[in-house]
């Protein structure tokens, strides 16, 4: 009976996850396409990839995308938060494309257009960035207020554009 159930349960979360026409919030997200008009509060996994509007909790997978996001986010080779990035994203790309990236983010490919907290990876660039960047390459092409570290270090508006090893700017 218990088996019966839970594959009665798991199918109802494919099911809806494939046919989902409302803001639904799911402890457990199986992402198997991308469903934009779901909110996931707890964990989200994504084989191969999965998209959705808001994810609260973890996400792990290959490719983990959505406008906004709350906590980890570990994914194996990308991933992207459209607006607001509150946490940690873990994954070789990792980007929050036209907002605020709110935390950390580790990987070898960051971006964000606002950084509020820490990048490292080999290559960390950011248009606005409050706080520290370690990487082998560090840019913020506008404003920064905090330190670089790492071979190539460029903060473009800054007093000293370019300073390898160590870098600053407040």
């Amino acid at each position: 009976m218990k088996k019966v159930l839970f594959g009665l349960l798991m199918a109802g979360l494919i099911v809806s996850g494939a046919s989902a026409a409302e803001k639904v919030r799911w402890p457990v997200w199986f992402a198997f396409n991308n469903v934009e008009d779901i909110d996931v509060v707890g964990l989200r996994l994504n084989l191969p990839s999965g998209e959705c509007e808001q994810v609260t909790g973890l996400d792990i997978g290959f490719i983990g995308r959505s406008k906004y996001y709350n906590g980890i986010q570990i994914n194996l080779f990308r991933n992207d938060v459209e607006d607001i990035l509150a946490g940690w994203q873990i994954g070789c790309y990792n980007s929050t494309s036209l907002g605020d990236a709110l935390g950390l983010q580790t990987g070898l490919w960051n971006e964000a257009q606002s950084l509020y907290g820490f990048q490292a990876g080999l290559v960390n660039l950011a248009d606005y960035a409050t706080g520290f960047q370690i990487g082998l390459i560090n840019r913020v092409e506008e404003d920064m207020h905090g330190y670089q570290i790492g071979l190539v270090n460029i903060i473009r508006s800054g007093r000293v554009p370019f300073c390898p090893i160590i870098n600053a700017c407040f």
